[in-house]
């Protein structure tokens, strides 16, 4: 016997069979946190509006999430309060601190630095305050050696046994600075000073009588002489004395002239005379003997300074003087320049 149905009994059976199939296509699935802990888990099923417990994979209830949002007048959470997090905060703010003190300390370090090399990279006189005056140097036009004649060798040259300087003697002669005033009594006859003229120059009779026959007995050849007056009344006077060779002209400054104390015999005007303890060692000149002596207190009528050089051949004397004391910075540089020339 056949069952009949009746439209009620399939009215509630096509409503179960749509709940079953919108059920089957519902899948939730269980939070990351969740998954991570329960092992081999499956989808579960629940109600779409509902956080209702659900079956998991090992048959233990698991809560569902919360459908529901949160409620936007909850306010957020804030982790309470701890003592380490104090102490973090309080061990970066003195961190930042000590951080920006630092970066203060480098630049003004730089700065500083920067500020001290600038000064001490630029001259004394580019600074304001440390200008320095001119230190009496005079200004000598450019100082060039005359050419030597073809084939001759220079007067220390090692073919040159004998010193001699084969270059005209007055052109060996150092040129007036700028603004002096030449002296015409030194210009001799064609440029060649007498002998008598040059023995003039020594104080006592005999001073120049000894001078006059060392000059005789050493034969010397030739006397260039060239002087000038500064606006300073500084008198300069240079002499240039040679002889046949250079073991003459040494043997005769070192054994009869020139002494490391006081020179042998005296000029006109310097009374006592010694050694100049002021002149620079380190303003020798290769080749050139040097001997310089300057006039000590009490000065007579005019202070002076003078030097004996001895360089091959050839036997330099500078003098220079003036009332009250002859300068010594012009006295250095003028001796040191006709040594350049001799050397």
């Amino acid at each position: 016997m056949s069952e009949q149905t009746t439209p009620v009994d399939d009215a509630r059976s096509v409503e179960d069979t749509a709940a079953a199939e919108a059920a089957d296509s519902a899948e939730i699935t269980a939070p990351a946190e969740t998954a991570a802990t329960v092992a081999n888990t499956v989808p579960a099923q629940a109600s779409a509006s509902h956080g209702e417990p659900v079956p998991a994979g090992d048959g233990q209830p698991v809560e569902g999430p919360s459908m529901a949002p949160p409620s936007p007048e909850d306010p957020p959470l804030a982790a309470p309060a701890t003592e380490s997090s104090v102490k973090v905060k309080k061990d970066r703010r003195v961190l930042r601190a000590v951080l920006r003190w630092s970066a203060a300390t480098l630049v003004f370090a730089a700065v500083g630095s920067a500020s001290a090399y600038g000064i001490t990279g630029l001259d004394r006189t580019d600074v304001p305050g440390l200008a320095t005056q001119s230190d009496g140097r005079w200004d000598y036009p450019t100082i060039v050696k005359p050419p030597l004649p073809s084939g001759s060798p220079g007067p220390f040259a090692a073919s040159n046994k004998a010193g001699v300087h084969s270059a005209d003697l007055r052109k060996l002669l150092l040129p007036a600075p700028e603004g002096a005033t030449a002296d015409a009594a030194l210009r001799g006859e064609d440029g060649w000073l007498a002998r008598k003229d040059f023995v003039a120059g020594y104080a006592a009779q005999t001073d120049r009588d000894t001078v006059g026959q060392l000059l005789t007995d050493y034969a010397v050849r030739h006397i260039a002489a060239r002087g000038w007056t500064t606006t300073d009344g500084t008198h300069t006077r240079i002499y240039l004395l040679q002889f046949d060779t250079a073991a003459v002209a040494e043997d005769l400054i070192t054994n009869k002239v020139a002494f490391y104390d006081s020179p042998q015999v005296a000029l006109r005007g310097a009374t006592t005379v010694e050694r100049d303890e002021e002149f620079p060692d380190r303003a020798a000149v290769d080749q050139v003997t040097r001997y310089a002596y300057a006039e000590s207190k009490p000065y007579g009528a005019e202070g002076v300074r003078q030097a004996y050089l001895s360089a091959g051949d050839v036997v330099a004397l500078v003098v220079q003087s003036r009332k009250g004391s002859a300068p010594e910075i012009p006295f250095q540089q003028t001796v040191v320049l006709q040594s350049q020339l001799l050397g």
